[in-house]
Formats: C-alpha cells, structure tokens, sequence
C-alpha cells in the first residue's frame, strides 16, 4: 500500500507527469492526410497480407489486410479512397514493414455497419469472433491481439476483467479524455469483455491524479455489484499487467507466465471501448484516440485519429513544434520510441505523440556503473538490471537470461534512475535478441 492508502506495488518510480498539458482538452477530429499509409502489422504475431492492390477503390472499415495465423489481427481502410500503392515504409520503430498507401477522398462517409447479432444473444465465442474480425488489439501498446487474450487455456478459467485506466506514462491524457466523454461506453465494454471470458467480477483501476474520472466511473459502475473502481497510487509502472493485478488483487503472477494463470484478464480503456463498437455497429478498429504533447507542440490536444495518419499531420494539427524542439516520441516518453521520421503513419497502438525541447531531453553520456543498487530497488519485476547489463557487455547470454532478462518488461524505471546514464533497456533488448536467436 502507498503511504496514501491506495493500491499499488512495490518498486516504481515518481517521474513528473505533466498531464496538466492535455488533460483538460476534449478530443476532436484529427484533419485528413492527403495520403493515409496503413501498415500490414500492427500487433504481436504475424503479419498481414494486403487483399488490395494500386488502383482499387476502397471503403472505410473495409478489410485490406488478413492474417490466417492465429496469433494476428486484420486491418482495415480508415478511409474511403483509392490504393496508390502497396510498398514497404518505415513504420514508427524505424523498421520497415508493408503497407496499403491510400488517397483519400476529399469528403468522408460517416461509418455505416450493424452488429452480427443484438448484443444480449452474444456469446463468448461470437465475442471472441467479433473482436477478431474488427482487428482488436490492446490499445496501452503492446498491441496483442484481443481474441487470443480472449481465449484463455481451457484450465485456467478467468473469475476477474481488469480494466488498465491508470496511464501512468507521463504526458499522455487519451484514457483519461475517453473516460469523461465516454463512461457508459466503457461500463459495456467491460461487460462484454466479462461475457466473453464468462468471468464474474469486474474492476476499473484508476490512479489518483484523475479524481474526475474515478467519481464519474463511480457513478456509472453504481447499481452492478459484478462492478467496482478502484483507486491507485500515483506511481510508474503502476498499469503494468503484474502489477496491476497485484495492486489489485494481491495475486502474484509467477515468472514467465500470463495472467491467466492467476485467473485475470487485463484490458485497456481503449480496447474495451473498441469491443463495445465492434459489437454494438460492427465497426472495427480502423481509429483512435491519440494525445499530442510535450513542451514541443504549441497547442497538447487530444485527438481522434484514423490509422495511417503521419505523425507530421497531428503535430501540425497542434499548433506545430515550437522553436528548439529537440526530440518527438511516438508513444510515451518511458516506453515509447523517438521518431527519425515524422512521415511515420499512427498505427492501433499509438497512444500518443510528445515533443520534447532540450530542457527535457536527457542526452548525458553513460559511465561506469557505481554499484548503488537504485536500479534494483526500483525495479517492479525485482530483477537485478545491473547484472543483466554486465552479463550482455560481455556477451554471456546466459547469465543475462539467469538474471532475468526475458522477464523484464523494459519501463525503463532502472534506466531513469541511474546516476550513471546506464540505459538498461537498451542492453536488456540487445539480450532478448541474442538469447531468441541463440534458441532457435
């Protein structure tokens, strides 16, 4: 427990959060590209191939990507248009990957489609369907796909949903934006999510610094005693999966395992509400919320955005950069990755754009470790990231993956609190590589 009473864990840290910048903005409609650029993976597990090629018109919401692998999600055309192309772009990790190029058409359609079924004849198996066909994925940014989360082993029945409303990732305000203008939307969201793991209770987890949002969902959740809001501390990694559910439930999810085998589900407030759309007008996953922040940015908005969209139309869209910006981030500023190229499309796992001018740019070199342990202390899975960085400098990939390597979740809290500007995550993303390459 925190010293205020609130749920939490141990380790974590207390970075500034300026979400004062956006919180206190609605979301709007992002302008339209001139081109929209949706590429074929945007989720863990296999890629899509494109069902389109240059030339063909297409709708929005229309199917342009498929995957028959299990562990995929399709896409869809967030706009109506033509194709220009199918190339390979560089997408926001500076990879590059396939992708469907469209021109959109200067006016837009509204979204027209209709649920499979009413929603009270959905069963689990139609739910898992639905979130599948929509190209569902988690929407914090892992960007798992949503049916395969849904589709826990046969042997470990899930008894609790867990909404993750903390963002705890300083700057971003999208879930918190979509909890004020959108209650109702995530309360069925959450239900469907129960229905469809046939799970008996459901809980939101919010931190403290959005006591409007907790109030409101407070009021929304009351008369479903199936239903509860919880309120958490101010704390980063705070909505981390094994943290959350220990915050929340005091079940510990062992190494190496998924929070099914401690009967849990956890899902973010995007995905939620994104299932309560795909089920209730049959509307995939083709736009979303996206804060733009940072000192970097004129005008921190919140945004709904089509996927596709460059990063430079939503920056622009916010005022534009202000004169010393030195670094735009896709994503949060712990976790998130610095954009070389502001061509890079939005993608379903874009939760935010920051920009950042010098003042909050660390660019101190590396030294030596000194051995004071403040990486470990703060450390949530309770590794021993001084040991992983040392076993991958010299190349002992064992060691690195004894020392728990491939348990780490890189939120960076080691990383933020060195006094030496070790950057932890980047060396323990260099041993997962290593050790994967090494297995197969």
């Amino acid at each position: 427990m925190s010293t205020k009473g609130y749920k939490t864990f141990k380790g974590g840290i207390h970075p500034p959060y300026f979400k004062e910048l956006a919180c206190g903005k609605p979301i709007t409609p992002a302008p339209l590209p001139d081109e929209i650029r949706i590429p074929m993976s945007q989720h863990v597990g296999a890629p899509n191939e494109p069902l389109v090629s240059a030339g063909d018109r297409v709708e929005v919401g229309q199917k342009i990507g498929e995957s028959q692998a299990f562990i995929s999600a399709p896409v869809h055309s967030s706009v109506s248009g033509t194709v220009k192309s199918v190339e390979e772009i560089t997408v926001f990790t500076g990879a590059k990957a396939k992708a469907v190029i469209i021109t959109p058409d200067a006016e837009q359609p509204a979204f027209s489609g209709s649920p499979a079924k009413p929603v009270g004849d959905l069963t689990p198996e139609d739910l898992r369907k639905i979130a599948r066909d929509a190209g569902l994925v988690g929407m914090g940014g892992a960007a798992f796909p949503t049916h395969v989360k849904l589709t826990p082993p046969k042997d470990k029945p899930i008894d609790t949903v867990i909404i993750n409303a903390c963002e705890c990732e300083p700057f971003l305000t999208c879930d918190h934006r979509t909890m004020l203008e959108r209650p109702e939307d995530l309360i069925e969201g959450l239900l469907l999510l129960m229905k469809a793991v046939e799970a008996k209770r459901g809980i939101i987890g919010i931190e403290a610094n959005k006591m409007d949002a907790v109030e409101l969902m407070q009021r929304k959740a009351s008369g479903k005693a199936e239903l509860s809001v919880e309120i958490l501390d101010v704390k980063y990694p705070e909505g981390a999966e094994k943290q959350l559910i220990f915050a929340l439930t005091g079940r510990k999810v062992p190494p190496g395992k998924l929070p099914s085998e401690v009967g849990c589900l956890v899902q973010n407030v995007g995905t939620a509400v994104a299932l309560y759309e795909a089920a209730t007008i049959g509307k995939p996953l083709y736009e979303r919320v996206v804060t733009v922040t940072g000192n970097g940015v004129k005008t921190p908005s919140n945004f709904l955005v089509k996927v596709g969209t460059p990063v430079s139309t939503l920056i622009e869209a916010a005022g534009g950069l202000v004169e010393g910006t030195e670094k735009v981030i896709m994503g949060g500023p712990m976790t998130g990755w610095a954009q070389a190229d502001l061509n890079a499309p939005v993608v379903k796992g874009t939760s935010g754009i920051v920009a950042l001018t010098a003042e909050l740019v660390d660019v101190r070199e590396e030294h030596a470790c000194v051995r004071c342990g403040k990486c470990v202390d703060v450390c949530p899975m309770f590794l021993m990231p001084n040991f992983i960085v040392d076993a991958v400098k010299k190349e002992e990939w064992g060691k690195a993956e004894m020392w728990g390597a491939l348990d780490c979740f890189e939120c960076g809290c080691c990383s933020y609190t060195c006094p030496a500007y070790i950057p932890h995550v980047e060396y323990v993303r260099k041993a997962k590589a290593e050790i994967s390459a090494l297995k197969k």
